[in-house]
């Protein structure tokens, strides 16, 4: 597995997830104003914004109380996955839903 850390909390807006990188997997922490982790989702190389953005205030998937985002880009989608879960089963981010694949 990639051992590189999460990349430094950013605004959770739109300008700053279209500067994110496509070009990989990735795992990604939506962020409280406290920088508390309140959601953990991936998403596939080419679908970062995509993804990202469903959960802006006002979107389908919106995350109450998002602030900041972090990423951390991975080779595969199977390790984005694995990773995703990992932090889901320690950190249990209050609004994923426990028991969910996708």
């Amino acid at each position: 597995m990639t051992k590189k850390r999460f990349s430094m909390r950013q605004i959770f807006n739109k300008e700053s997830i279209a500067k994110v990188p496509k070009n990989k997997p990735i795992v990604y922490e939506i962020l409280n104003k406290t920088g508390k982790n309140v959601y953990t989702g991936h998403a596939k190389r080419g679908q970062v914004s995509k993804r990202l953005k469903i959960h802006l205030p006002g979107r389908r998937d919106a995350v109450p109380g998002s602030k900041f985002f972090r990423i951390k880009q991975l080779s595969s989608v199977k390790e984005a996955k694995t990773k995703e879960q990992e932090i889901i089963k320690r950190e249990k981010p209050k609004f994923n839903i426990v028991g969910t694949n996708r």
